[in-house]
């Protein structure tokens, strides 16, 4: 992924999967550190983020290096990340979703009116949470949740109204990639097949606002967004 040009490694110890367990602290720590040790030792220019809901496991992670939290409950399940957050000046990504761990990733909570527009009520207290706490504006970045307590024709919503996101004022992150609304609107059912719908729906977000980009297949959506923000930057 480094090679193929990936500015920022995720490590994450806990699933969100529907069903998905819950890990205990002492667990996931022990599964996410070594790791984000060994990266931060090999390749010191690249950043780090980890992926948990636990201020502890984040608290941990940036003392190994991490400079990133994504938290994919954006605080609902614990505001302390944002206070640990503040007091080591790291980058807190809220990602918007609804319920646990368990069933964050399921349709149980789908249940929507203006899709965007209830994305954005939800969001916007966690952001301002993080300011309370001393989390700097340019540190926090916002995540719709594609898929996340949303059905496919929820995440097509969410990305055709980005820019409403982006006009909060704070950077903006899509996880798009190979998700279960890509498969529907391309009909690939295999999801390591749908790279080439990811960079569509990714090149699109970039034009709506969108600054971050969460991937599993880095070369072509890294080559793909380079391209069309060149375009896009040549006609200003």
């Amino acid at each position: 992924m480094i090679g193929d040009g990936a500015d920022v490694i995720e490590v994450g110890g806990e699933s969100t999967r529907p069903g998905a367990t819950p890990v205990a602290i002492a667990d996931e720590t022990a599964r996410v550190i070594p790791v984000i040790d060994e990266l931060v030792k090999r390749w010191p220019s690249v950043r780090v983020a980890v992926d948990t809901v636990k201020s502890d496991v984040a608290y941990a992670a940036i003392s190994a290096g991490a400079t990133i939290v994504n938290d994919v409950s954006a605080l609902r399940l614990d505001r302390r990340i944002a206070d640990v957050c503040a007091a080591a000046g790291s980058t807190l990504v809220l990602m918007h979703s609804r319920g646990d761990v368990g069933n964050m990733a399921s349709y149980l909570n789908a249940g929507y009116g203006d899709v965007m527009g209830e994305i954005i009520a939800e969001l916007e207290p966690a952001a301002a949470t993080a300011l309370a706490a001393g989390v700097a504006r340019d540190r926090i970045v916002l995540d719709p949740g594609l898929g996340f307590s949303k059905r496919p024709e929820h995440s097509v919503q969410a990305l055709a109204h980005l820019a409403r996101l982006a006009d909060l004022g704070f950077e903006v992150m899509v996880g798009a990639s190979r998700k279960r609304f890509i498969g529907e609107l391309t009909g690939v059912a295999k999801p390591s097949e749908r790279d080439a719908g990811t960079i569509g729906a990714n090149v699109v977000a970039l034009t709506l606002g969108a600054t971050w980009f969460r991937v599993h297949e880095v070369r072509g959506n890294r080559h793909a967004l380079h391209a069309a923000a060149a375009i896009l930057g040549a006609r200003a």
